[in-house]
């Protein structure tokens, strides 16, 4: 008799077994970064690991900015400002949140990663062609690396950190399936 998934139900105590008919439509959209200095921040996600900037939205009585960030054809992007943030929040996306003054307050410590105790939030994920090519032009780009891709035990995928600590796990889809082997 073969073994159970282990995504089963009966593996998974509390897992909803048939989610309520309500949530078909939900899909995962978004996560949300809160950066000290866009220059930094949107110079490492175009150009260091090539998203565009989709949409960004400025809300002066709050004081901050949103660079929602992505891999989509901005060229199909529409024109009308409240369109195109429908058009954006239909992607999956990288919210970069940045409250006005940060980046030149000297008092300003910079926010936690959630790596470090107490820890909470872990990572963000990147799939890429070749992982090894990857950081290998990540390392010359002056990249800070947390893993490369031959450290430690699960050898084949990376972890780099963005300008504000956040830690971004580097894999390809070459690779993933054999790495997680003796987790499956």
């Amino acid at each position: 008799m073969a073994s159970e998934l282990k995504e089963s139900p009966s593996n998974n105590p509390g897992l909803c077994v048939e989610p309520d008919e309500a949530t078909k439509e939900y899909y995962m959209q978004q996560t949300m970064f809160r950066i000290k200095d866009p220059k930094l921040s949107l110079d490492f996600y175009s150009r260091v690991l090539g998203m565009k900037l989709l949409k960004r939205l400025d809300v002066p009585e709050m004081k901050f900015s949103l660079y929602l960030m992505g891999y989509e054809n901005t060229a199909t992007a529409p024109a009308i400002p409240s369109d195109r943030t429908v058009w954006t929040c239909q992607k999956v996306i990288i919210e970069l949140t940045h409250s006005w003054g940060t980046e030149s307050d000297p008092q300003f410590k910079g926010y936690h990663n959630g790596n470090s105790d107490p820890h909470g939030f872990g990572h963000i994920g990147i799939t890429v062609d070749d992982v090894y090519k990857a950081c290998q032009r990540f390392e010359q780009l002056g990249v800070e690396f947390v893993k490369k891709p031959d450290d430690g035990k699960m050898k084949g995928l990376a972890f780099i950190k963005d300008p504000d600590g956040y830690w971004i796990e580097i894999f390809d889809l070459h690779r993933i399936g054999h790495i997680t082997t003796y987790a499956s």
